[in-house]
C-alpha cells in the first residue's frame, strides 16, 4: 500500500507532502518519544504521533519514513508544515487514538489493501 491509498482508504486529511504520497509504506511505528522513535522506528514506515513540532520531520528524514500521521485531532504548526514540504515528507491527520488508526490498518494487512 501507498501513503495515498491509505489517505483515502482511512480518509486521512493531507496536511503537507502531497506531492509525495506515491511513497511505499514497509511498517508502521506509534510513538511521542522522539528519542525512542529515533532509535526504533524502521525504515519506509508510516509514524503515528500526537507530537506536531518541526522535529519530527527530521525523525521522518531519517528513517526515510512514508508518512508522519498526527493522530488525536493535532495539527501540525506551520513551521513543521514548511519543514515537511521542503523536505518532501507528507503529514497526514487523524481525528482519533492512533490506537485505533493502528488496528484498523494492521486489519486492512497488505494482502486486504
Amino acid at each position: 500500500m501507498n501513503v495515498k491509498e491509505l489517505s483515502e482508504k482511512f480518509n486521512l486529511h493531507v496536511a503537507a507532502g502531497g506531492k509525495h504520497l506515491d511513497r511505499q509504506i514497509q511498517g508502521g511505528y506509534c510513538g511521542d518519544l522522539l528519542s525512542d522513535v529515533m532509535a526504533n522506528a524502521p525504515n519506509g514506515c508510516i509514524w503515528l504521533t500526537v507530537q506536531t513540532h518541526q522535529n519530527i520531520v527530521a525523525v521522518a528524514v531519517l528513517h526515510e519514513m512514508a508518512a508522519i500521521i498526527l493522530t488525536g485531532g493535532q495539527e501540525p504548526d506551520q513551521e513543521t508544515v514548511d519543514k515537511a514540504e521542503e523536505e518532501g515528507i507528507p503529514i497526514l491527520m487523524w481525528p482519533a487514538t492512533a490506537f485505533e488508526l493502528a488496528g484498523q490498518v494492521h486489519a486492512a494487512g497488505p494482502a486486504n489493501s
